[in-house]
């Protein structure tokens, strides 16, 4: 069943919200939280990036040659320079919609620059969204199982424990969500600048050892790697693909942050961290070759140092574990306001960030799928193989979107946005044609995923967009009902009656069932539509829209951003500035149940028709969703086909 606000009118005017204050807080301490909660996922990727892309390299050889181990550290630092300052850093995290970035945001900026027509913006977003959360499904469980596997290093007695002590690890950290990640993120910061600055002072040994690895830094040692080594080389291209992994956090964490901060971490502190640790790493297996095995490890002396590092690994990938599994919680709430994803319940848990949330159903799902990925391929190699193929396509389409903004909502001119973009969109494209190669090793899970959550957001919008044309058919105009009813008004009853709908212009059918059923009117009847507009936040005072059409009749709109949850009681307390003297325990608020059947004919396939009626019925209440007191609500049954 779903209700008459199950699809959010979209707003079309552009409001003034802004993203949270982050610039109330200090310099320092932003640039310090987005270490720890930005670069957490590319910060761990020297786990396990350098050491598949020399296996790869090596090949059928076995022992990787110097040509070798030079040409993938200089693919490594190269796309690390390209992908991640030029393109991330430099370009779109100008590319902001009022504060915030990530893949949504940027599809509602390009949706609101190219105005009408926008139907391929919202393609290209729900494919990028989509495959973010094939991308939360396996950087949780690769990360984690390539830390736990640095316990073989310290004694293979270990070994037999690595994937029950992964589940377990994993197992408490989905346990934890639901108490919110505000005391943890406070450690998050100082554990990832020791990370930092560990995996720096280690490479720095190796590095003197072999300086011959610093011709890595030159170019050419890329581009003569790739020429050289033909197929070899493409298909070492998808394994250094992933030190980039991550680069989509700088992105969507813009809003928590803010720009400097972010540029600053990655300039000064991370980027300078990780060309240490690979040209070290490099160092190694230039030096002992056998060292191929697990590079990183063996940068450290035998013993309790080594160990001492697994700890920290492993804090390291339980801390980029976090980042991205309230990234999913962030992107459903974008979702569901973006008409997306049916409404699910989501929890807050800061009184004091907004953006601090836990959503019980996708942190359910999260944990049974990467459990699954853990237990399926049990080792990081072989996750190694899946990872990747989600990202290069969440780049991808956000590259596509970026030039759709830089043309349009920047000005510029088709051919200088096309001379500034493609040259990236190029590079992604080549990586991930290179990560295709590995569909069959497992790059075919996050593809599955993807397509799944494609398919249900898909079916969700056309589903709620077809529901919404044909209930508009049947309603009757609201002005015409007004008329009659001041006209010949039936009895009154005291208090005030509030009628949610998705759509002002018709009447909302718990008004026409209460006319019918109970045959009475409130003193005052209120017509609340919600509207979701496209940037993230909205301004209070923009907030309430108040419109009255009869002397017992008004309209009231109220607006939320689309990282907003939305608070129908809160919201409404601002309309007694507005001249309506709201009282809440004399207000009832009518609400539409619909019960969905599928049609005969629709505008779907059958059994699409289903699949969007199953997910109607697995919607979240809409009074517990707006946030209404159950006790003031009165829901109205009817039954629609589709």
């Amino acid at each position: 069943m779903t209700s008459d606000v199950a699809v959010p009118a979209p707003a079309t005017a552009a409001a003034n919200g802004h993203g949270e204050a982050h610039t109330t807080a200090g310099f320092g301490a932003l640039t310090l939280g987005s270490i720890g909660v930005v670069y957490g996922d590319i910060g761990t990727s020297p786990l396990y990036a350098f050491r598949e892309a020399v296996m790869v390299a090596a090949g059928a050889e076995g022992s990787p040659t110097t040509a070798a181990v030079l040409g993938v550290v200089s693919l490594i630092l190269w796309a690390l320079i390209v992908v991640v300052t030029l393109k991330y850093v430099v370009i779109l995290l100008r590319a902001d919609n009022n504060g915030e970035g990530g893949t949504l945001a940027l599809m509602a900026l390009a949706q609101r620059a190219v105005g009408t027509g926008g139907a391929t913006i919202v393609l290209l977003g729900i494919i990028s969204g989509a495959l973010f959360y094939g991308d939360a499904v396996i950087t949780p469980a690769v990360s984690v199982l390539s830390a736990i596997e640095g316990m073989k290093d310290v004694t293979l007695t270990f070994e037999p424990y690595i994937v029950p002590l992964t589940v377990v690890i994993l197992v408490g950290l989905f346990a934890v969500q639901s108490r919110g990640t505000a005391r943890v993120a406070a450690f998050f910061g100082p554990v990832m600048c020791v990370w930092f600055a560990v995996i720096a002072v280690a490479a720095i040994g190796p590095i003197i050892r072999q300086p011959q690895i610093l011709f890595a830094l030159n170019p050419l040692y890329a581009v003569s790697f790739m020429l050289h080594h033909g197929v070899i080389g493409f298909v070492t291209l998808g394994a250094v693909f992933l030190a980039v992994t991550g680069a989509e956090a700088l992105y969507a964490d813009l809003g928590h942050f803010g720009k400097r901060p972010i540029q600053t971490a990655w300039l000064f502190i991370v980027v300078p961290s990780l060309a240490l640790n690979y040209l070290g790493q490099g160092a190694l297996v230039l030096d002992d070759p056998g060292a191929i095995v697990s590079p990183f490890f063996q940068l450290f002396p035998q013993g309790w140092l080594r160990g001492s590092m697994v700890v920290l690994a492993t804090m390291a990938t339980v801390i980029a574990s976090q980042a991205v599994i309230t990234g999913a919680y962030s992107l459903t709430r974008q979702a569901i306001q973006l008409g997306l994803l049916p409404r699910f319940e989501i929890r807050h848990t800061s009184e004091a960030h907004s953006g601090q949330i836990f959503i019980p159903r996708i942190n359910q799902l999260l944990l049974v799928a990467v459990i699954l990925m853990v237990l399926l391929f049990r080792s990081s190699s072989a996750l190694a193989s899946a990872y990747g193929i989600a990202v290069t396509g969440t780049m991808v389409v956000t590259g596509m979107m970026g030039f759709v903004v830089i043309w349009k909502a920047w000005r510029w001119s088709p051919f200088a946005a096309a001379a500034l973009i493609v040259p990236f969109l190029f590079l992604d494209l080549t990586f991930l044609a290179a990560n295709l190669l590995k569909v069959f090793e497992g790059g075919w899970v996050p593809l599955a995923l993807g397509s799944l959550m494609i398919l249900l957001m898909y079916t969700w919008r056309r589903g709620s967009r077809l529901l919404f044309e044909k209930s508009r058919k049947l309603e009757f105009p609201l002005a015409d009902l007004v008329a009659m009813l001041e006209k010949r008004p039936p009895q009154r009853v005291p208090g005030t009656a509030v009628f949610l709908t998705s759509d002002p212009l018709s009447a909302p059918t718990a008004l026409m069932h209460s006319l019918k059923h109970y045959k009475v009117l409130h003193e005052k009847n209120v017509i609340l539509t919600i509207e979701t507009a496209q940037t993230p936040r909205i301004d209070p005072a923009e907030r309430v829209r108040l419109e009255q059409i009869s002397p017992t009749f008004s309209k009231v709109t109220l607006k939320f951003g689309f990282m907003e949850s939305p608070n129908v009681p809160k919201a409404l307390a601002i309309a007694r500035k507005l001249g309506w003297q709201f009282d809440i325990m004399s207000t009832s608020f009518f609400l539409s149940r619909r019960a969905l059947k599928p049609a005969a004919h629709s505008g779907m396939p059958r059994w699409q028709d289903r699949l969007f009626i199953s997910l109607s019925r697995s919607a979240n209440d809409a009074t517990d969703y707006f946030q209404i007191p159950s006790g003031r609500v009165v829901e109205v049954g009817t039954q629609v086909t589709i």
